[in-house]
């Protein structure tokens, strides 16, 4: 008679789906025992069995569900207020949720052992228990996560909370990265432009110097002046599409406002001294932004080295925030710097236009050099607007990014 899958000795269930031979999982055992290492370490790191093989493995022994560590989850602190982290670990236990019915469900590695149930009874107080298989380390996990530290100070939940803040400075640093090579592509724009715009200024005023009475001399004049054009018309589109965006988000403030948002985290976990100070002591946003990023400590008590690893995420989460700081400032002054490639190019405009007037007089071509004086007037106005907001930005030099 062919024995049920409850019947099997652990793991044989693997060898019926083909995830490993008998002749391995034999010889995993043989090494397990004379190693001392448990077979579930070895399938998982060694034979590189999948760890949802191996739960549903364990799940279809045990006639039961199975559950993953996942330090996000709410284990409410009535529940942890008398258990023994030593006793936990021997047994390999531990609870995991408490239902609104009162149901407390119950990770074991082991659910049919009856000395977890009775240390159960010793140590929880619930109307009923649930079991669920699960693996030795994902039960070690969560004991080191949830009972190093007194009841309510859950720090596998913590550092989830702290590693979800990194990824959204990460995203929020990455937008304007993204900005900023916009900015960069229309600073490139603008030197097409300048460059178009000299070629065109020098055949005007070969121009109006030469003449085209000579046939070759036209010839060359105007291709120099279609050559300057299409230089001009290659910047043309990036800087339109740049001044376009100018006047739509992210304005100055409003990538100095997601800034601050994307930091607020630091003031549920973290300890800061002398806020009003840093408030009173600078005027604009991002600098009182940044001084007080130089006042976060991380409080830190003796405890295993579980609270030692929270600690570095503390202290991460800390210089990323000072790096989303750094990256709004490099944003903003990347569009200052855009501004007054603005301006540049509108004074060379200006200067071009007037020049030729005054050298050459009037004539067919005046029409040309007033336009370039217009067009450098608007353009030197146009960087005024991108510039001047952020001028106030540059008068305070945070002292959490400053050299010293």
């Amino acid at each position: 008679m062919m024995e049920t899958d409850q019947e099997m000795p652990k793991f044989d269930i693997l060898t019926h789906w083909g995830a490993i031979s008998s002749e391995q999982l034999n010889k995993a055992k043989l090494d397990s025992r004379a190693r001392g290492v448990s077979l579930e370490r070895l399938l998982l790191t060694e034979k590189r069995i999948p760890k949802y093989l191996l739960l549903q493995a364990l799940s279809k022994q045990y006639d039961c569900p199975y559950i993953e560590y996942d330090e996000r989850l709410p284990i409410p602190p009535e529940l942890l207020k008398k258990l023994d982290a030593a006793v936990l670990s021997k047994s390999l236990w531990m609870p995991v949720i408490r239902s609104e019915d009162g149901t407390v469900v119950i990770a074991a590695n082991d659910p049919e052992s009856r000395d977890i149930r009775e240390e159960c009874l010793q140590y929880l107080e619930a109307e009923r228990y649930e079991f669920r298989v699960a693996l030795e380390e994902d039960i070690r996990w969560f004991i080191q996560d949830f009972l190093h530290d007194e009841p309510g100070h859950l720090t596998g939940t913590e550092r989830t909370d702290l590693a979800y803040w990194r990824t959204t400075m990460a995203q929020w640093r990455t937008r304007l990265a993204c900005y900023r090579t916009e900015l960069a592509e229309a600073r490139s724009g603008l030197a097409y432009l300048r460059w178009g715009l000299g070629t065109i200024a020098i055949a005007d005023a070969l121009f109006k110097r030469e003449g085209a009475g000579n046939s070759l001399n036209l010839y060359i004049y105007s291709a120099i002046l279609v050559l300057g054009l299409v230089i001009c018309s290659l910047g043309l589109p990036s800087y339109l599409r740049v001044r376009k965006s100018r006047m739509s988000p992210p304005q100055n403030q409003t990538i100095v406002k997601v800034t601050s948002a994307t930091i607020r985290f630091l003031e549920a976990y973290h300890y800061q001294a002398n806020r009003d100070d840093a408030l009173k002591k600078n005027e604009t946003m991002l600098a009182r932004l940044s001084s007080l990023l130089a006042d976060y400590c991380t409080i830190l008590y003796p405890s295993s080295s579980s609270k030692i690893r929270t600690m570095y995420v503390h202290e991460r989460n800390v210089l990323a925030a000072q790096r989303t700081v750094a990256a709004c400032y490099r944003t903003i002054y990347s569009r200052a710097r855009t501004g007054l490639a603005f301006i540049r190019t509108g004074f060379s405009f200006i200067s071009i236009g007037i020049g030729l007037i005054i050298f050459f007089g009037r004539g067919l071509f005046t029409v040309i050099d007033i336009v370039l004086g217009l067009a450098g007037t608007l353009m030197i106005i146009d960087g005024g607007l991108w510039y001047l907001p952020v001028r106030k930005e540059q008068a305070e030099i945070p002292r959490s990014i400053a050299f010293k």
